[in-house]
């Protein structure tokens, strides 16, 4: 082992920060070397408690959201979607896992722009969709979406079975001429021929999915799927929680990172060292933690002679929709259907709009969490009236890498985040009217509106669910950050295997392509330690 550090218990073969749905998926696969692996975590774990399930804690009073604040492109100050546990935010996705598109790896041409050709293919990456789609358990079924890639494999679990309600809005969309597909998700269940939860089944096909930690583990967060597997197998992987890694030093040239520095619990001090260093905290903060190390090497911060770290940041055009039906909606575990037929060019419109997906079934506190005051004021039951008769839809559309949609650190350190306004969102609002003349077609028709997931917030700026871009990959060193194998140009140890290497970010979930792209970066570290 090559290490800097004058205190061997410090020194690692790879330093991991962050343990999300890259970062924890890399640190547990490269375990299997037999290599000393570290992953440190800011966070802890999270707490496994009743309020796990509680809608009133979890999106009335944001109990598991982090206490940051951040600053818009004015200078407004807004408190950021994040939440610093063992799994990242995957603690609290809604574990849908869907591939990108082949087209998606392509040049695009949208209403308000071009989404940029990716450095690799569809088929480059398609392997380790596979890998990844058989270790976070996802159901599904390869093929019922004729707007998907092709898979060499299929899922390793079937699709979960509709429940009478959404089979009849499904059956519905097909006689309309579309074609609706179960959706891809990641949890742990047995099923029974009718659907329902098996004996034994870790899922019981609950109604807390979106938003919710799962109080019984079943969901495939990067906690459940890769880093505890990962640490009950391996006794040469370390994880450290509670260290925020403040800063990342060099030696003298430049070109290898000596130096992980961090903040424990107890407010000490702390540094780490690994001949290979891999930066997985989040778009937004892997390019804070390069922009907060700039050294007389690096003035405009770590890996960043290109200027492109903070930049081309993206999230999705996203719109929760409600839609309140004439008839009762029973169903429990909702999410089970999407709707690619107006991803691409269609009928409906020359540009792409995007994708439609089922989220889970709203109840009263989600609602009334999310009115409009006076109306927020009023007693549950009225919401809970609403939700009965409710089928929930989240409608996501692409955004672009605009350089000036920035992750900037302002003169006292604090975040900027400048999001531009109106960055290609004729697609989402054009999916939304689409989408609605659909469900009106359907009987669907009283009333639709829309709603967040995220506690006492619309999806604005504050939502940074689907988090990409901001330390992209290319194989041009003057217009991209990280190579094809995504290390660092400018530095020969230093990886990124969060979102921030994508140079666009489709209009499907990107976790999915997140893990993909980790276990194939893993493949190429190994390598370098083997």
């Amino acid at each position: 082992m090559n290490a800097y550090s004058t205190d061997a218990g410090d020194a690692y073969d790879v330093v991991v920060i962050g343990s999300g749905p890259g970062g924890g998926t890399l640190a547990g696969w490269l375990a299997g070397t037999g290599k000393r692996i570290l992953l440190l975590e800011r966070g802890d774990y999270l707490k496994r408690e009743r309020a796990n399930w509680d809608s009133r804690e979890v999106f009335a009073k944001g109990r598991y959201t982090a206490a940051e604040t951040f600053y818009d492109r004015t200078g407004k100050p807004f408190h950021p979607g994040l939440h610093y546990y063992v799994g990242g935010n995957s603690k609290v996705y809604g574990a849908a896992l869907f591939r990108l598109t082949p087209a998606d790896f392509g040049q695009i041409l949208h209403h308000g722009g071009i989404s940029p050709a990716w450095p690799i293919s569809y088929a480059d990456l398609e392997p380790y969709y596979v890998q990844a789609e058989h270790q976070f358990m996802v159901h599904g079924l390869h093929g019922e979406d004729p707007f998907a890639g092709p898979s060499s494999r299929d899922y390793a679990h079937p699709p979960v079975k509709h429940e009478p309600r959404i089979q009849e809005l499904s059956d519905g969309l097909e006689r309309l001429g579309l074609h609706p597909f179960h959706l891809p998700l990641g949890i742990n269940l047995d099923q029974n021929p009718d659907g329902t939860a098996a004996v034994g089944s870790a899922c019981i096909r609950c109604d807390r999915v979106d938003g919710f930690p799962c109080l019984l583990g079943a969901k495939s967060d990067a906690e459940t799927a890769a880093v505890s597997p990962a640490l009950a197998a391996h006794p040469n992987l370390t994880l450290i929680t509670r260290a925020t890694v403040q800063r990342l030093t060099t030696d003298e040239t430049g070109r290898t990172v000596t130096g992980v520095h961090a903040t424990m619990e107890d407010g000490s001090a702390r540094t780490f060292v690994g001949d290979i260093v891999v930066l997985s905290a989040g778009s937004i903060l892997s390019s804070v933690l390069l922009l907060q190390s700039a050294n007389e090497r690096h003035p405009r911060g770590l890996a960043n002679s290109s200027d492109v770290v903070g930049r081309h940041y993206m999230r999705h055009n996203n719109v929760g929709l409600m839609a309140v039906s004439k008839d009762p909606n029973p169903t429990v575990f909702q999410k089970t259907l999407a709707l690619n037929d107006f991803y691409g060019p269609s009928a409906e419109w020359e540009y792409p709009m995007g994708n439609v997906q089922m989220l889970g079934k709203s109840d009263d506190w989600q609602i009334k969490a999310e009115a409009p005051k006076p109306f927020g004021l009023g007693p549950s039951a009225a919401f809970g009236a609403v939700a009965s008769h409710a089928l929930d839809f989240w409608l996501a559309g692409e955004d672009l890498p605009l350089p000036e949609s920035r992750v900037t650190l302002r003169a006292d350190g604090s975040v900027q985040l400048a999001l531009q306004p109106d960055n290609n969102t004729e697609g989402v609002k054009r999916l939304r009217k689409a989408f609605d003349g659909v469900l009106n077609r359907l009987d669907a028709r009283s009333t639709s509106f829309a709603r967040s997931i995220y506690p006492h917030k619309d999806m604005d700026i504050a939502a940074t669910a689907h988090q990409a871009g901001t330390v992209r990959f290319g194989t041009d060193p003057t217009a991209a950050a990280l190579d094809l194998d995504c290390k660092a140009y400018d530095l020969d140890n230093l990886y990124v295997v969060d979102g921030s290497f994508m140079p666009s970010i489709g209009a499907v979930n990107p976790t999915l392509t997140i893990i993909a792209n980790a276990l194939r970066v893993a493949d190429r570290i190994a390598e370098r330690i083997l």
